[in-house]
């Protein structure tokens, strides 16, 4: 396994997961490092000549330093945005967290230094009515980076989704604050609010950016506090 790795979590859909975990990686690629990008499951897809294709796996997959083929970055893919464990039912098909697992081990076989596993959703988003994302991180071993949705109502999202990872029993290296909503109202109030409660360093703060790009977004983030020892 790669001597860092991490799973990318959110406090809900619209966190910012993937720029984030982009911007992670675009920055462990400055830093000399060899990165890797996974999201393992993704529910929104396109469909192209060579198969259902997610927006938010590209990204990665193209940001990422190791060039991985498209089904190993995203092994699991459904073209209706819909929950994942609804889409795989309607599709007579049954997700299992050791199994989503053993694809991403698969991948990480690749002498890497700095991989990436992005979630779908938040933490709690079913894959069947007996496991949730959690499982992945937990059946991996590796520990979770939050993502903060910043708008109203994300001191409770942030403490809630810190408390789950928790109590699963995952190590929590870290959040983000990303801010979503341009015009929030007591920002740094929210911030310090959560900084003080959670017992997890603020990684980053990320602005609010129009359409960012990876390197845009790579700017604000410290990556020697991930990569280091």
């Amino acid at each position: 396994m790669a001597k860092q790795s991490f799973f990318i979590t959110g406090t809900d859909t619209d966190a910012g997961k993937t720029i984030v975990t982009a911007g992670l990686l675009a920055a462990a690629n400055q830093a000399g490092k060899r990165t890797m990008g996974l999201k393992p499951v993704s529910a929104g897809c396109e469909q192209t000549p060579e198969g259902l294709r997610n927006s938010d796996a590209l990204i990665l997959q193209e940001t990422a330093s190791i060039k991985l083929a498209y089904d190993q970055v995203n092994p699991i893919a459904f073209e209706p945005p819909i929950a994942p464990h609804i889409a795989a039912m309607e599709e007579n098909r049954v997700l299992s967290g050791d199994r989503i697992a053993a694809f991403c081990r698969g991948a990480m076989m690749q002498p890497a230094d700095f991989v990436l596993v992005e979630g779908a959703g938040g933490w709690r988003v079913p894959l069947s009515y007996r496991e949730t994302m959690a499982q992945i991180p937990k059946s991996l071993q590796i520990p979770a980076i939050m993502v903060v949705g910043m708008k109203l109502g994300c001191i409770n999202h942030a403490l809630l989704t810190a408390e789950s990872i928790s109590r699963d029993g995952v190590p929590l290296a870290g959040w983000i604050a990303n801010k979503v909503d341009a015009d929030m109202d007591s920002y740094e109030a929210n911030r310090d609010t959560i900084a003080n409660m959670l017992h997890a360093p603020l990684l980053a703060e990320i602005p609010h950016l129009e359409n960012p790009e990876p390197t845009e977004v790579a700017k604000y983030i410290d990556i020697e506090r991930l990569i280091s020892g």
